[in-house]
């Protein structure tokens, strides 16, 4: 029987990995590059464990396992033992009149001691891509995995155990007893991904330490479709980021679509043709399409679908087994602004399309909802492309595909508003646990005495001068000119 995570057990997990941080464990190169090669390791010789743990979890294709998980690990890994020295290295900064004779640079120290809590629905790339960069950065990390992916998280237990430094990475199982325990500790950063609901929980208990967060959190992600659109490639699209992303379960998920009222029927025609070009006659047999997690996420997905003002408002699919928690693709035409579907994240294989007078009017109700994780285009018109990317507020934007920008490290990925705060991926996930620290040289040659007491006019002068960095009124004072 395994043992009752508690109290004392947090705090010595804390100590412990706070012994090795300030004995300097995490901090050289070759650890760091040590431990990214471990982590190479484990997508390099687990990959069939993680596809089977991903399917007794979610029922995921091996195809979006292998490529949407273990795949875009090892580009992350990758990335960062390439670029890792040039992340390490002091950048230099430009000083002024005031600081001269002086050199500057801004160096990133590890913060510390990192909590990293995440998500069910791609347990393995939301668990190991945010431990590179605590890693990356010369942090020690704790792992909290979700409990609703167990075999996932079991999998990352053993795996993470097995290869990395247990004196200063280390993987806690387990729910809301476990999790809590470890926010009561005081850690230097707490990376979450999950709802918006438990992060502000974990916001509140960050805030008894001043402890930085970062929230990878969600929101109703809209895309929006002209009429001046690939319509075919369009909703092939729509589809690949819906349905073929773990079946709608996915932060970035397209979670509503606007289009015209004259081009709703077009779309609507369309997205029917391809759903069953993609996964046959009847959805709810085919092998391509993730399952939902558990019972309970079944049972408020079938409370969304069987609130009246929506199940009449179906215009494909709407099938489901609770047995083997399958929901079919399932399209509604103008629901109630109201509805529960259009008033929380679905979160599942859920899409309703709302209908506009004009694609104008798309502005006003993407503005009038919480700012979104994700924000999609489909249109050929130029204008259109360039005032969607200034004027919506989004985590990210992207025109005419769904999601893609997720794979794309030279891109910072994360929210806004409530879809979340902070970045990652790439060089922003080693910022994210990094802080930046200003160092200033100073030589003993050149003291001025202007900036001593007793004051005078003249230094007064002098010293705004300096400040202003103002050569010619230096010169000006020092000639007694002004």
């Amino acid at each position: 029987m395994a043992k009752v995570f508690e109290a004392a057990d947090a705090s010595n997990l804390m100590t412990e990995l706070r012994m090795s941080f300030d004995a300097g464990v995490t901090r050289s190169y070759e650890w760091r590059v040590s431990q990214l090669k471990k982590l190479q390791v484990i997508c390099d010789n687990h990959e069939p464990e993680i596809v089977s743990a991903l399917h007794d979890d979610l029922g995921k294709p091996e195809l979006e396992s292998s490529v949407y998980e273990v795949a875009l690990l090892r580009n992350s890994i990758k990335l960062a033992l390439k670029q890792l020295k040039n992340w390490m290295a002091p950048d230099k900064a430009k000083t002024s009149l005031t600081t001269f004779p002086a050199s500057a640079e801004i160096v990133s120290e590890p913060l510390g001691v990192v909590l990293v809590i995440s998500a069910w629905n791609y347990p393995f790339l939301l668990s190991i891509d945010p431990v590179i960069g605590a890693i990356s950065a010369g942090n020690a990390v704790v792992l909290k995995p979700s409990e609703l992916a167990p075999a996932s998280s079991s999998l990352l237990a053993k795996l993470l155990e097995q290869y990395l430094d247990p004196s200063a990475v280390r993987v806690i199982e387990g729910a809301v007893t476990e999790t809590t325990l470890l926010l009561e500790q005081k850690w230097d950063k707490i990376f979450y991904t999950g709802s918006s609901k438990i992060g502000r929980i974990i916001m509140m208990a960050a805030a008894k330490h001043l402890t930085p967060v970062v929230l990878e959190l969600g929101g109703k992600s809209p895309v929006v479709i002209d009429s001046d659109t690939n319509l075919k490639i369009t909703v092939k699209r729509i589809i690949a980021g819906k349905w073929g992303c773990n079946n709608g379960q996915a932060c970035i998920s397209p979670d509503y679509i606007l289009t015209t009222k004259e081009y709703a029927p077009k779309v609507i025609d369309a997205m029917k043709q391809e759903l069953e070009a993609f996964y046959g006659k009847n959805p709810m047999e085919s092998k391509d399409m993730s399952r939902i997690v558990n019972s309970n996420h079944f049972d408020r997905l079938s409370k969304i679908l069987e609130e009246k003002e929506v199940s009449d408002k179906i215009v494909y699919g709407g099938q489901k087994n609770r047995d083997n928690l399958k929901i079919a693709p399932t399209i509604f035409l103008d629901v109630p602004l109201d509805s529960l579907i259009m008033s929380e994240e679905i979160f599942g294989p859920l899409l309703p399309i709302l209908t506009l007078n004009n694609l104008e009017e798309c502005f006003d109700v993407i503005r009038s909802r919480p700012k979104p994780l994700a924000a999609y285009l489909f249109t050929q018109n130029q204008k259109l492309k360039e005032r969607f990317a200034m004027t919506v507020s989004a985590g990210g934007i992207v025109v005419n595909d769904i999601a893609v920008h997720l794979s794309l490290p030279t891109l910072p990925f994360g929210g806004v508003g409530e879809s979340g705060m902070g970045s990652y991926h790439g060089k922003f996930s080693f910022d994210a646990f990094s802080h930046k620290k200003a160092v200033l040289y100073k030589s003993f040659i050149g003291d001025a005495e202007i900036r001593y007491p007793p004051y005078s006019r003249g230094k007064l002068r002098l010293l705004k001068a300096l400040v202003n960095s103002n050569l010619v009124e230096v010169f000006k004072v020092l000639l007694g000119l002004s």
